[in-house]
């Protein structure tokens, strides 16, 4: 029997250990049968260039653990134990039944937004929520990695702090990033997620159950409608126009309502200064809780921003959601939820018996990373480069893109376009993947999706030269198909 292991001979680790430990491994798999008879030690050590003395040494070993039967004058036999023998492996037995055992979430029959793995291989990735990898300040964050893994910051980034955050970078979020929207706080109002869905699963966990009801906007974001299902909560639709969510007469027996009133996802339009008012006004009114999820609001590239709900809040029961991921990195998952102090003290206690808190290095190289001016050094880099792609991207949609009509939103990270009954989105998808083109379908966002088709192309992921190329190419895959 030939067995080919591979070992470290520049390892601290003894060879006779990894030799043990490979050869544990193969006879619990069941890869090495029960019975089978092992290599001699002479022979092994031939096979794998050490001395005999590591291979007697590891079989000792293995004997001595049971796994291995020694035989005078014989040699090395594998023996599994009698627990696994039945079937040759340590797998649990094939006849579980786990289905029976899970429980079906609500909303699990909800579709759900799904992306090529390799997206970012494709010569024309029009996807969202993504970033371009080469654009990352790579040194910037190392650096911060680094000095956050010394002394004085060592404690924060190493410590376990049960339901606590990292003082500084609440500090540094109250000091230099609430303010630019228009929203202070304190620190009782602060704590810090692994990015806003994290926030959003704990405000349905506090907020939502079978008994109470949450309005989001239709079409909307599809993970948030995922989670409040996910509550047993009823989940209903707020229709959406060209100024935002079209806000009801009243909210009364609307337990809360999610919105994304800076750049609506999907459409990135942008919720008018009367309906924030109204909202405001109609929530208070009826006790209603309002999530305002800014997950972009940095993305605006003609008018002035506008004013956040927290920031036009008199009430006190708005709950705001930000995240460093759509201009940094979505895989950093940081993000934070500002609220009431009571809101934030029970948020915190539920997130301690999930994850504690977000990684301490992480949260202390974020606060290094922002107090050192190369946040928004890289923001103010970040949003030149995103003007020229939306500039780029929206004048050749303009110029190659058979639309009727098309509107263009004054900011965000992607464009929203109704292609039509003439291209059929499910033949559409296919064809511009054959050519490189990675774009987003648009009915998985509607409750009930319409007769129009809709799909969606992020610009955030793209370099500015393979914009316009593209569009073009996506131009061709329409007329081909129509």
């Amino acid at each position: 029997m030939d067995l080919f292991v591979d070992l470290d001979h520049d390892s601290a680790v003894p060879l006779y250990r990894q030799l043990q430990s490979t050869l544990s491994e193969l006879i619990v798999s069941g890869r090495l049968p029960h019975g089978g008879k092992l290599p001699s030690s002479r022979s092994l050590s031939g096979q794998l260039g050490i001395s005999r003395n590591t291979v007697t040494l590891c079989y000792q070993e293995l004997v001595a653990s049971g796994l291995v039967r020694a035989t005078e004058r014989h040699g090395y036999y594998v023996h599994v134990p009698e627990a696994s023998s039945a079937t040759g492996s340590s797998a649990p037995h094939e006849s579980f039944d786990w289905q029976r055992r899970l429980i079906v979430p609500g909303g699990h029959d909800l579709p759900e937004i799904d992306k090529p793995a390799d997206w970012f291989d494709a010569p024309y990735p029009f996807i969202a929520g993504q970033v371009e990898h080469d654009r990352f300040p790579a040194r910037a964050w190392e650096r911060s990695l680094r000095e956050a893994l010394h002394k004085p910051h060592l404690h924060h980034s190493i410590r376990d702090d049960l339901a606590g955050d990292d003082p500084l970078l609440v500090r540094q979020i109250i000091d230099r990033i609430l303010p630019g929207r228009g929203v202070f706080a304190d620190e009782s109002q602060v704590m810090i997620t692994l990015g806003s869905q994290q926030g959003l699963a704990m405000l349905a966990t506090l907020l939502l159950d079978p008994t109470r009801a949450i309005l989001m906007e239709d079409p909307g974001y599809l993970d948030a409608r995922h989670i409040f299902q996910r509550s047993g909560a009823r989940v209903l639709p707020l229709p959406v126009d060209g100024d935002g969510p079209i806000v009801p007469g009243s909210t009364a027996g609307v337990d809360v309502v999610y919105t994304t009133p800076s750049h609506h996802n999907p459409t990135n339009v942008t919720m008018s200064l009367d309906r924030r008012h109204a909202l405001l006004q109609r929530a208070s009114h009826a006790g209603t809780v309002v999530i305002e999820d800014d997950y972009d609001s940095e993305f605006r590239y003609h008018g002035a921003p506008s004013p956040s709900l927290t920031s036009l809040d008199t009430c006190g029961n708005v709950v705001y959601l930000g995240t460093f991921s759509k201009f940094l990195s979505p895989g950093l998952r940081l993000g934070f939820m500002v609220g009431s102090p009571e809101l934030i003290a029970a948020a915190k206690k539920e997130r301690r018996y999930t994850v504690r808190h977000a990684p301490g290095q992480i949260q202390r190289a974020m606060a290094l990373f922002i107090q050192s001016g190369d946040y928004h050094r890289t923001l103010r880099m970040t949003r030149d480069r995103m003007s020229r792609k939306y500039d780029l991207i929206t004048e050749a949609v303009a110029a190659h893109l058979p639309l009727e009509n098309p509107s263009f939103p004054p900011g965000g990270v992607s464009l929203w376009a109704d292609v039509g009954p003439d291209v059929p989105v499910d033949r559409l998808l296919p064809a511009a993947a054959a050519q490189g083109i990675i774009i987003e379908r648009g009915d998985i966002f509607f409750f009930r999706p319409p007769a129009t088709h809709h799909i969606r192309i992020g610009f955030g992921a793209i370099a500015e030269s393979r914009i316009v190329p593209g569009i073009r190419k996506l131009g061709q895959v329409f007329d081909s198909l129509r």
